[in-house]
């Protein structure tokens, strides 16, 4: 699972697909394909 950033507000979970040139990521959820920013994870504190 890849969690990406649409605009300022909206998060998706889904397949990872590839790495665009631009720095987006693109992932799949069901048969639609999704671009957007990746979340960098966190470490646990």
């Amino acid at each position: 699972m890849t969690t990406i950033t649409i605009g300022s507000c909206v998060s998706i979970q889904g397949a990872f697909v590839k790495q665009l040139s631009n720095g987006f990521v693109q992932v799949r959820v069901g048969d639609r394909l999704y671009s957007g920013r990746p979340v960098r994870s966190r470490a646990a504190a």
